[in-house]
């Protein structure tokens, strides 16, 4: 049953239809279609509900003046809340599936070899790229499944 001023949204999954809504002001993750962003998920708050839509803005792109936040209007099944923090990981291995801080976004990619000083190569299946990055720039991947978070299944526990 919605609370206050939240209306259920639709969100499609592959096993079944999940109600979700959310309020202005919360703070969710954007995924986008738009060609070179596919896959990555961007930081951003909740301005208002629009219909079938949400009015929201990015919290780390920067709209053509390069001075304000960026605004769009996304569809929800665009938005998912953000992933809750999860064990402190010592050391990533490879194999594992990760997300990677990248072009001010979270892109989902793989640890491809273990470096010197907490350092991994990641590589993109999506653009095939193969990347550097500081283990401070590195989170266990989340899965949005039927309205809750799954640990990555490559994650030893």
């Amino acid at each position: 049953m919605p609370v206050g001023d939240k209306k259920p949204v639709k969100v499609e999954s592959k096993h079944k239809e999940i109600e979700h809504s959310y309020s202005p002001g919360d703070v969710v993750e954007v995924s986008s279609d738009e060609e070179g962003f596919e896959g990555a998920w961007f930081v951003a708050k909740i301005v208002k509900k629009l219909n079938d839509k949400y009015l929201i803005e990015y919290q780390t792109l920067k709209d053509d003046d390069g001075r304000t936040l960026l605004r769009e209007e996304v569809d929800s099944l665009h938005i998912r809340p953000c992933p809750p923090d999860v064990e402190i990981v010592d050391r990533f291995e490879v194999g594992e599936e990760v997300d990677a801080f990248y072009n001010d976004g979270w892109w989902t990619g793989i640890i491809s070899k273990l470096l010197i000083k907490e350092k991994y190569s990641v590589y993109f299946s999506a653009s095939e790229e193969l990347i550097k990055f500081n283990h401070t720039d590195l989170r266990v991947h989340q899965n949005w499944v039927n309205g809750k978070w799954e640990t990555s299944k490559n994650r030893k526990s």
